[in-house]
């Protein structure tokens, strides 16, 4: 696993051992980059469910001006963080709960990844959190990655407005109704 574009192109990034966690595949994440293109420079990113950290230091190396790691896993924090050091950057993955998360924080984002474990079902407490709080910014998009045998569906107060197939994952696009 690396990182495929920007100023940390070709940087490795330290990997779980063993299956028990699935990575946005790099392929997958240079799919997504290459959508979101030159909309992420500037941007305020939420990486939950960070995992590696991976897509989360994609949108630094391609200009994010800020990013929130945020994985309730104590390991999944320590990877984080590692990847993070591995690029010279000073930035505290978060040990919380998503929902815990999104209730309690003060910050808004252009850009919400989520990418829960695959057995994951509560998204809809997520989507209705963030639009309870009004976590996401005018014009922001929150991105749900899922298993693609997983139906897409719309949630409360959001539109779906893209589904993009890579292999076994799905991206969903959704931006705030009007």
């Amino acid at each position: 696993m690396r990182i495929i574009g920007g100023k940390f192109k070709g940087k490795k990034l330290k990997e779980f051992d063993g299956l028990s966690v699935r990575p946005t595949s790099d392929r997958a994440r240079e799919a997504l980059f290459n959508i979101l293109s030159f909309e992420i420079a500037g941007s305020a990113f939420l990486d939950l469910f960070t995992g590696t950290g991976a897509v989360g230091l994609e949108a630094l190396s391609r200009g994010a001006k800020t990013v929130e790691f945020v994985d309730s896993s104590k390991q999944s924090a320590e990877i984080a963080k590692i990847n993070i050091k591995s690029v010279r950057l000073d930035i505290e993955p978060k040990i919380k709960d998503a929902k815990n998360y999104l209730l309690t924080t003060n910050l808004k984002f252009d850009y919400i990844f989520l990418d829960p474990p695959y057995a994951f079902n509560e998204e809809c407490e997520l989507f209705s959190v963030i639009k309870e709080r009004q976590l996401l910014n005018e014009g922001g998009l929150i991105i749900y990655e899922h298993k693609s045998d997983k139906q897409s569906q719309n949630y409360l107060g959001f539109t779906l407005c893209d589904t993009r197939k890579y292999g076994i994952a799905t991206f969903d696009f959704y931006k705030e109704s009007l």
